[in-house]
């Protein structure tokens, strides 16, 4: 267990950070800064990408403090890992059809939708609900239940390539719970929110980190 880790959490004005941080403290993680600047998201070992609320307000206040120009270099170039979440999982890709069409970081192929279900399925997609996992590794490797329920809520999903999906929701659809691409993951559900399981995630990928 590396306690030590100097994790950077991305601050570009969205409302979870507080709770992200917090959950990440209850684990003993001390070395953990909330930050836009770019010297702290260059010397971190590893970066969260939180998000609520809309695709392109969220795109528009990255790019309002470069930091997808930033982002690009540390992620793309440093091979920085990084762990979005819920918005900031669907800032990875390519661009949403939130509000319009609106581009995204462009860092794993793949397009934000509006669920569109039948009517037994509520949008927005509130509440506590399984996953089926694909692919343990890092996310995962502390669930000992094949289908952990978290905490979700959202209207938008992340449409991308089988190969990058490492779990899912049967929410009438199969709706991406989780990506990764090399050193790029995301959930779109609250590990924050999602007590203990959500506390083995935070845990399982900072251990996986070298």
């Amino acid at each position: 267990m590396k306690l030590n880790q100097k994790i950077v959490i991305v601050d570009y004005g969205v409302g979870n950070i507080y709770s992200v941080s917090n959950a990440i403290k209850f684990l003993g993680y001390t070395n953990l800064k909330i930050s836009d600047k770019e010297s702290d998201l260059k010397t971190s070992d590893v970066l969260i990408l939180p998000g609520v609320g809309a695709f392109d307000e969220a795109m528009r206040n990255i790019k309002s403090r470069n930091l997808d120009n930033i982002l690009n270099e540390i992620v793309l170039v440093d091979k920085k890992p990084i762990l979005g979440i819920c918005v900031g999982m669907q800032l990875l890709a390519q661009g949403s059809e939130e509000n319009g069409w609106h581009d995204g970081l462009n860092w794993i192929k793949g397009k934000v939708k509006k669920l569109e279900l039948f009517h037994t399925y509520p949008v927005p997609h509130v509440g506590w609900n399984n996953i089926i996992i694909k692919n343990q590794t890092p996310l995962f490797t502390n669930q000992k239940n094949t289908t952990p329920h978290f905490y979700f809520d959202h209207s938008f999903y992340f449409e991308t390539d089988d190969k990058y999906v490492s779990s899912y929701c049967d929410y009438g659809i199969n709706v991406t719970a989780s990506v990764q691409h090399n050193n790029i993951f995301g959930v779109q559900f609250h590990p924050e929110k999602s007590q203990n399981n959500g506390l083995k995630l935070f845990r399982s990928f900072f251990n996986s980190i070298q």
